[in-house]
């Protein structure tokens, strides 16, 4: 064992190589056989298993919060243009009504962090 098998810096390259890609191609087939027999796999339920959804809410509630919210997307659309921005594009409006107790939280975070109590 004093003397090593080989000195050639391309086969042992190699062989570190296979070595390597063995035990990745057998963690693959780990996870693969945990992915089939996983208990806590939902179960995909067919066409004849599917619950029966019964929507009694009023058709006109949907029709004005769809019109409050097309509104509301011309209303911020034409603000963004006076502002300067006519190329800009709304993508997405969410309310950022955020509790009191929140900002607090927040306020005092950033304060501990920065050394100010």
């Amino acid at each position: 064992m004093g003397q090593p098998v080989t000195t050639n810096p391309i086969l042992i390259a190699a062989i570190n190589m296979t070595v390597v890609f063995a035990v990745l191609y057998g963690l693959s087939l780990i996870v693969n056989l945990i992915r089939i027999i996983d208990p806590t796999q939902k179960k995909k339920i067919t066409q004849n298993e599917l619950p029966v959804v019964v929507n009694s809410a009023p058709v006109v509630a949907d029709a004005a919060i769809e019109e409050d919210y097309d509104e509301m997307m011309i209303l911020f659309t034409a603000a963004i243009a006076a502002y300067g921005h006519g190329d800009a594009r709304i993508v997405a409006i969410r309310p950022i009504g955020a509790p009191t107790w929140t900002q607090v939280a927040r306020t005092e975070g950033a304060n501990r962090k920065n050394g100010m109590n």
